[in-house]
């Protein structure tokens, strides 16, 4: 019997067989684990991750939503972080994931913080 984390990798490597990303339009991709979520902006030519967040870095206060608050604020870092760099365009990579709760939440923090998918 194939395990829940086993169906999330084939997932994930049969979207990765379809997108890539490139010095102009990166690759963001989403990890998520039982407490945290991590993103990053990724050159697939280059092989080189660009930009890099994750919750650890925000600053958390009672007004958060859970997770899917801090997850919101993590879209927005790396939106900002991404800015720094000239970044503006990216390809949304959401890892395997179902495009729902913080996996969604966080695409809507970047989109906000600027970013264009």
């Amino acid at each position: 019997m194939i395990e829940k984390r086993e169906k999330r990798i084939q997932r994930h490597n049969r979207v990765r067989g379809r997108i890539s990303g490139h010095k102009d339009c990166p690759r963001l991709c989403v990890f998520r684990s039982a407490s945290h979520i991590y993103a990053q902006l990724i050159d697939d030519d280059a092989k080189k991750t660009l930009v890099s967040a994750k919750d650890i870095e925000i600053e958390k206060d009672k007004s958060d939503k859970g997770k899917i608050g801090i997850a919101f604020k993590t879209g927005e870092l790396i939106a900002k972080k991404a800015q720094d760099k000239k970044i503006t365009k990216i390809v949304f990579d959401r890892g395997g994931y179902k495009y729902h709760g913080r996996v969604k939440s966080l695409a809507e923090g970047a989109r906000q913080g600027g970013l264009k998918f």
